[in-house]
């Protein structure tokens, strides 16, 4: 067992899960504004484009909500963990909320590199 500041723990979950609610949101504004341009647009290779970014989306969405349901899951540890040893939490759960932090800042880069990637597409294609 570690004895650790458990609410730290779970402020920073709360924290990366509204972060993660915000670049759910970006990420369907990007979304929408992609379909916008669909509409306007006719050569075969912008439209391969448009897809393969519509396509990115829906998985970073899938990754944002994947990720948002285990963070929860493991806050729901830490409480439980908490309540049953009295403040403490074991290794285990440490090493999953340092795994988690990992999964966070990777999925952090993606998202900004497809925003980056996004917004030179549409530069090029207005």
């Amino acid at each position: 067992m570690v004895t650790t500041d458990v609410a730290q723990l779970s402020r920073e979950c709360d924290a990366w899960r509204e972060t993660l609610r915000s670049n759910k949101a970006s990420v369907s504004e990007l979304d929408t504004r992609l379909q916008e341009m669909a509409g306007k647009q006719s050569t075969e290779e912008v439209l391969i484009e448009i897809d393969h970014y519509h396509n990115q989306f829906y998985i970073q969405k899938l990754n944002i909500h994947d990720l948002k349901h285990a963070i929860r899951s493991h806050q729901q540890q830490i409480d439980a963990e908490m309540k049953l040893h009295h403040g403490q939490v074991n290794d285990d759960t440490i090493n999953d909320h340092e795994r988690l932090y990992d999964n966070f800042q990777q999925l952090e880069h993606t998202l900004k590199d497809l925003k980056d990637d996004f917004a030179v597409f549409i530069d090029r294609n207005r």
